[in-house]
């Protein structure tokens, strides 16, 4: 290892709070400038691993992070305001670092970061493994779980692990999914003078916990028995827990393609039955978010189960009827009605949470239903399909048909509201109304008569909406 440089400080540029990113490695892997910073601040925050890596030259105050760490964030800083404040990360402080949370509490002006290689990178190097080719999740400060979502054969993963008890979850994790050949790698203390490998797989993993400062290199491998999860929409039924309240496959990835989910979206699921529509939501990209809403307290605990099992332990359950449990819920990008439709106001309490632009899609197999989705349909257009899907089935010694239940479909996007109406032209004063020539104007034609079945006044009202489950009997979910 080189020797390290002299301690001298090199000046470093103003800012209100410096960020320095420090590896395994210490002081030495420090460039100039990020020594410089440290040498020259007055309060020196970080872990307490990582104020250890410090000299004693490092005269500034050192306070270390309390837990949880994302609450203290806002009062820490104020708390030292005026002072030349350096804040010490693992690696690179904006890969999953503590850069997201100063730049969202400061902004990014106010901040001078100075990266230093990041864990995956160096795992990466010593794997021979391209950056842009891996996938990367966390597990630091969140689920095992979520690492579900991410298994593909073939696949090549890098796993962050939140402590040294970590490898062992993950290899359960993987045996659990059918993953159990993947070959696994714990790389410790990368970059450090105690760099180290311990390399096995899922299914014969014993080794013991080791340094807490860890990254997984996980090669997935399924076993031939394992259910293909893809990474689009419309799963097999039998990656889903359920009582029958399941939308299934195909009608699943015609309603997920029409919801058009999009990074970062949030999807309200009105009826969440098996948390089917949800969950597959959740796994087109991380960032996506769902709350499912499911009246019955059973189901609803079944929908947790299925959302880790698919790796999106994310998903948010609210136990409750719609549309009284919609309130205080965040603005929805889109929303899915599986059920419920002829609750008195659903349709109109998901209509109005919309911002302009939003996306409503709803799905039944009742007549009544039925009924309430043309009645929307003719009030703000959209799309009116229905689904129809039927499977081959022994029929004696031939092959037929079997026909499910058709499926009525209504999908929307709210438009933008319109623009006031610009106020009448004003007539000069000048202009007497006499000298205006008359003229036969032609009356209004009448409004074109109305079917007695399209009239709010004369449809009778819907016996069911009173007694109609969250589900109805035969609802496709």
């Amino acid at each position: 290892m080189a020797p390290a440089a002299p301690l001298s400080a090199v000046p470093a540029t103003p800012s209100a709070v410096s960020v320095v990113g420090i590896g395994a490695d210490g002081w030495a892997g420090l460039s100039g400038a990020a020594r410089a910073v440290l040498l020259e601040a007055e309060v020196l925050i970080g872990g307490e691993r990582q104020l250890g890596l410090l000299p004693p030259e490092c005269a500034g105050r050192r306070v270390s992070w309390p837990s949880p760490l994302r609450p203290a964030v806002r009062g820490l800083l104020a708390e030292h305001g005026g002072s030349r404040t350096a804040v010490l990360a693992s690696g690179d402080p904006m890969f999953y670092g503590i850069g997201r949370a100063l730049t969202e509490e400061l902004g990014a002006g106010a901040l001078r970061v100075l990266p230093h290689p990041s864990s995956v990178s160096y795992a990466c190097a010593r794997l021979g493994w391209p950056v842009e080719d891996t996938e990367t999740v966390t597990l630091v400060g969140r689920p095992a779980a979520r690492l579900a979502a991410a298994l593909h054969e073939g696949r090549r993963l890098l796993v962050l692990s939140a402590d040294a008890a970590t490898p062992a979850a993950v290899a359960a994790l993987l045996r659990e999914h059918g993953f159990g050949p993947s070959r696994m790698r714990v790389l410790e203390q990368l970059g450090g003078t105690a760099e180290d490998c311990s390399d096995g797989t899922a299914d014969t993993w014993e080794h013991p916990p080791g340094d807490p400062l860890n990254v997984i290199a996980v090669e997935c491998r399924s076993t031939p028995e394992t259910l293909r999860l893809g990474a689009v929409p419309g799963l097999p039924d039998e990656a889903y827990e359920h009582d029958g309240q399941l939308t299934k496959r195909h009608v699943r990835a015609a309603t997920l393609g029409v919801l058009a989910p999009a990074p970062g979206e949030l999807l309200w699921d009105i009826g969440g039955g098996s948390g089917s529509i949800a969950a597959e939501w959740m796994r087109t990209h991380p960032s996506c978010r769902a709350v499912t809403v499911e009246g019955d307290p059973v189901r609803a605990l079944r929908i947790a189960r299925n959302a880790d099992r698919l790796g999106v332990p994310g998903l948010r359950v609210v136990t409750g009827r719609a549309p009284d449990a919609l309130s205080g819920l965040p603005v929805p990008d889109a929303v899915f009605i599986g059920g419920g439709l002829t609750a008195p106001g659903l349709l109109e309490a998901c209509w109005d949470a919309l911002p302009a632009g939003g996306r409503l899609v709803a799905n039944t197999v009742t007549l009544e239903s039925e009924a309430r989705l043309a009645e929307w349909y003719r009030r703000h257009g959209g799309d009116l399909v229905r689904l129809a899907v039927a499977h081959a089935v022994p029929v004696g010694g031939f092959t037929g048909w079997r026909q499910a239940m058709p499926v009525t479909q209504w999908s929307v996007r709210k438009p933008a509201p319109e623009p006031p109406a610009a106020p009448p032209a004003s007539v000069p004063s000048d202009v007497s109304q006499a000298s205006v020539p008359s003229a036969s104007v032609p009356s209004a034609a009448p409004p074109a008569s109305v079917p007695s079945d399209a009239s709010s006044a004369s449809e009778p009202p819907d016996a069911s909406s009173a007694s109609e489950p969250s589900h109805a009997p035969g609802d496709d979910r």
